[in-house]
């Protein structure tokens, strides 16, 4: 496929990056293209500037998105790679997530250099979390733990780790895995235990709308297995209204064409915790994640955190 030149809009992160560079060599290997022909774009955002406030106090997801989308609309990048665990519920007018890569590990990753389980801490424990999906799921496991903020990328958390302002953190297996850092990792977490946040270890990337040259370059990418359960997973979060004020967690499979879709809320102190599964066919994800966050909504009542 003949090209002009490609800009891929990213955050500066470690991680943001490596997706970023994940997604440049994707399309070069599809479309035999010549690396030096795509930029890489890195856009500070708000929620990158500012680290030392939880994102519920300075506004939410959308901050890690805000700026890169101004460049979106304006033509400034052709396209903006994200992980989609931070994506808001609902997008800008104008702007769409029209490619999914293939999931990464969507476990929560245990990190503790004093336990080898949230079941081995220690009476009391210090545990750092910037997540009140995180937070509420351990304290429904463990009442007895104190949350501290951590927010900041996976060095700077586990920096705080080795410092010891915590005996124990939580990151995404995905992340860890593309960096190169799954050694790190003290023990993974089955869903069964803390069930993951929405899209966890899927990287989306967003185009404007009308982009038919973006679109075209990044339909051979889409994973459809991937995209099937973000699509059951996303629409339980938009029903829900979302944001990082709600304590939700959605993870879904897909085995043949059978999806399976297994969703919570939570109480902000994990006290309540309200369920909802579906199994249906791949075409019906959609559906199935908003029957599920409608049973939620129903069961939860005043208890749901907007």
């Amino acid at each position: 496929m003949q090209t002009g030149r490609i800009k891929i809009g990213t955050r500066g992160s470690p991680l943001a990056l490596a997706q970023a560079h994940e997604t440049r060599d994707r399309l070069c290997q599809v479309h035999d293209l010549d690396p030096a022909l795509i930029d890489i774009i890195v856009i500070s955002t708000t929620g990158d500037q500012i680290q030392n406030r939880s994102l519920a106090e300075i506004g939410g997801k959308g901050l890690f998105t805000k700026e890169i989308e101004e460049q979106l609309h304006d033509g400034s990048i052709d396209m903006a790679v994200h992980s989609m665990k931070d994506m808001p519920a609902e997008l800008p007018d104008g702007l769409e997530i029209c490619c999914l890569l293939e999931r990464e590990d969507p476990r929560d990753a245990f990190m503790s250099p004093v336990a080898k389980s949230i079941a081995d801490l220690p009476e009391g424990a210090v545990v750092g979390s910037s997540s009140v999906r995180r937070a509420a799921q351990l304290l429904n496991i463990r009442p007895d733990l104190q949350i501290v903020q951590f927010r900041g990328n996976v060095q700077t958390r586990l920096r705080k780790l080795e410092d010891g302002v915590a005996a124990a953190t939580f990151l995404a297996c995905a992340g860890l895995n593309r960096l190169g850092m799954t050694h790190l990792i003290t023990s993974a977490i089955a869903p069964e235990i803390m069930l993951p946040a929405v899209a966890q270890g899927a990287i989306g990337i967003e185009i404007a709308s009308g982009n038919e040259r973006s679109r075209a370059l990044l339909e051979p990418l889409n994973h459809r297995h991937t995209s099937i359960c973000i699509e059951a997973e996303r629409a339980f979060l938009t029903e829900l209204d979302g944001s990082c004020r709600t304590p939700l967690a959605g993870h879904a499979t897909l085995a043949g064409n059978v999806v399976s879709f297994n969703a919570m809320a939570l109480t902000l102190d994990g006290q309540k915790v309200f369920r909802a599964s579906r199994s249906g066919q791949a075409g019906e994800a959609g559906r199935m994640g908003l029957d599920a966050a409608k049973e939620i909504r129903a069961l939860a009542g005043a208890d749901l955190v907007s």
